[in-house]
């Protein structure tokens, strides 16, 4: 478990041990008044049964680990809370990840919500951008411990015992473009006053900006703890007043990287003395750049890739699933060959990992991305068939009539694409077809029609 240190959270990746008690732990000042200390668990965009790409074709134990991941990160915050003895647990929007496709994500996390009304710990939900619209609250009947925020206005919800006032206001709808934290109440005098929001805190991290709001206006507001939801990436933005993003409960694809989970609060006499990582994923994601500059065939390009996995097992995995992305990278004498040999890296590149046991890695990806010996200015100079293609496709990107049969033909073909694919493209070349962008486009499918051709002289 991480410690605060410096306005960042640390992560020593060492486990704590649960620490049970029977509630805040309560006691008197000098003039009387009633002091508690406590602890509650801040977790956010869980995204509950999210729909991972990528895995089709794909049986093995390691892609049905990556399919179920969500739930099982969702069952450690849970167990976690329990072992903790947390007073309660907010949960600070993008618990579903949109409309269900049936009941069961339902009815998993009334199960998860029962186990802890058994144990006694209230759950505060607000609902964020994914979820806002989704009309899930009232199909199923949740348990009496677990609450939610209004939509139609931000709203208080106290708790006498640890003597706690939450203030939030759930996502009307999946945009919202104005700030909420105006109008959300003052703080309640003599209690521990939390803000529960799902914000982009304009923009941050890339991320949209719904309810725009800047960190002064969370700092003036006089709350003691900001519980704040939207953005993946686990950080604290500010202390006393403490403004937390927990960051997201499990990675579900490359661009979410790292270890995740959510924010233990340590509170005392009204005061955080702590903020801690509880790591909830079971697969934790990387990207691991291969340098190949040294490579002179195939196997060598493979044994790099291997060295590069058990590393990144040993030093990052931390006992779970490693799902990665192998980059190669280096200008290197068989460029053309691992251009044209992506599917052959990729299976190989899965062999090494399934050859460390199961469960233990997994490869989404190879991506090419070395160059040439010779560079572009060197190639266009040169009098043969590769000079003379070179030529080709560096005026290819003005010709008027080749670029009107491009919209012509790939233009509508990439608008019958589903949305979310159209919207969340990795792949370069896909997304500049998809953003019109035709002359971008050639020059990305350049390096393959040369490869191709040096690779078909060489075996002629």
């Amino acid at each position: 478990m991480g410690t605060l240190r410096g306005g960042h959270f640390s992560d020593s990746r060492v486990p704590v041990p649960g620490l049970r008690h029977l509630g805040p732990k309560v006691r008197r000042s000098r003039k009387g008044e009633t002091l508690t200390s406590f602890r509650f668990l801040h977790a956010a965009d869980i995204h509950l049964d999210s729909p991972l790409r990528g895995l089709a074709g794909y049986d093995e134990p390691a892609a049905e680990r990556i399919r179920t991941a969500t739930r099982d990160a969702f069952d450690n915050l849970v167990t976690r809370a329990i072992e903790e003895a947390v007073s309660f647990l907010i949960i600070a929007g993008d618990l579903y990840d949109g409309e269900w496709r049936d009941y069961q994500t339902g009815l998993f996390f009334i199960a998860q919500m029962g186990r802890l009304n058994q144990a006694g710990i209230p759950v505060y939900i607000l609902y964020g951008n994914h979820d806002a619209e989704s009309g899930i609250t009232p199909r199923l009947i949740l348990p009496e411990n677990v609450k939610s925020f209004s939509a139609r206005k931000p709203e208080t919800r106290t708790l006498k015992a640890p003597g706690v006032a939450l203030h939030g206001q759930s996502f009307p709808s999946r945009e919202v473009t104005d700030s909420l934290v105006r109008e959300y109440p003052d703080p309640v005098s003599g209690l521990f006053n939390i803000g529960v929001l799902h914000t982009g805190l304009g923009g941050l991290g890339d991320h949209a900006n719904y309810a725009p709001c800047s960190l002064d206006d969370l700092v003036r507001k006089g709350y003691d703890y900001w519980a704040l939801g939207h953005v993946h990436q686990g950080r604290i933005l500010h202390e006393r007043p403490h403004v937390v993003f927990p960051g997201n409960l499990q990675g579900r694809h490359i661009r979410e990287v790292g270890p995740k989970g959510a924010s233990l609060v340590n509170v005392e006499d009204r005061e955080v003395t702590g903020v801690s990582r509880v790591f909830t994923d079971v697969v934790r994601w990387t990207s691991l750049p291969v340098a190949v500059e040294a490579c002179s065939g195939m196997n060598d390009v493979t044994d790099r890739i291997r060295e590069a996995v058990e590393e990144a097992v040993a030093s990052e995995a931390d006992g779970r699933l490693l799902a990665c992305r192998i980059v190669l990278s280096g200008r290197s004498e068989i460029h053309e060959k691992l251009i044209v040999s992506t599917d052959h890296l990729h299976a190989e590149a899965r062999g090494a990992a399934l050859a460390l046991g199961e469960g233990v890695a997994w490869v989404e990806r190879v991506v090419v991305g070395t160059q040439p010996m010779l560079d572009t200015e060197s190639l266009r100079n040169r009098e043969d068939a590769f000079g003379e293609l070179e030529r080709i496709l560096e005026t290819a990107g003005n010709d008027t009539d080749l670029l009107e049969l491009f919209e012509a033909d790939i233009g509508e073909l990439t608008r019958k694409l589903p949305h979310e694919l159209r919207t969340e493209a990795e792949d370069s070349v896909l997304k500049a077809a998809i953003d019109g962008d035709y002359a971008g486009l050639i020059g990305k499918v350049g390096p393959f029609l040369r490869a191709r051709i040096t690779e078909e002289g060489r075996s002629s």
